[in-house]
């Protein structure tokens, strides 16, 4: 069973830096996008930053030249490097990747999610 685990989250002050890792286990055929999502306490989830297998990236607006999604497709693992953190960047950040784990089946899978808190 395909499991997404996150790690990296915390506590830091505004200004700072942090890096969320996501590690994919279980059987995967192919991994086909890996992404960012994060919800505000009393909001949305809403999208982060995506990345293709390809490597092409997207993007919300508000983390645009402040965060920096990366994968490494021989670890099935994607990153998430943020900078210039904000308090309104404080939130649960989950993991979500579409996954083939056989040939002919492809499913949508999310983490556990990791609590980043910015604080001023």
């Amino acid at each position: 069973q395909v499991q997404l685990v996150e790690s990296g989250g915390g506590l830091v002050q505004a200004g700072g830096s942090l890096r969320l890792s996501c590690a994919t286990s279980g059987r995967v055929f192919s991994i086909h996008t890996m992404g960012w999502y994060r919800q505000a306490p009393g909001k949305q989830r809403e999208l982060v930053a995506h990345i293709l297998r390809g490597g092409t990236t997207t993007y919300a607006d508000y983390v645009k030249g402040r965060f920096t999604i990366s994968g490494d497709n021989a670890k099935n693992t994607v990153y998430l490097q943020m900078n210039s953190l904000k308090p309104e960047d404080t939130g649960v950040y989950y993991c979500a990747a579409d996954i083939s784990p056989v040939v002919g089946h492809r499913s949508y899978y999310w983490g556990q999610g990791t609590q980043v808190t910015v604080s001023s």
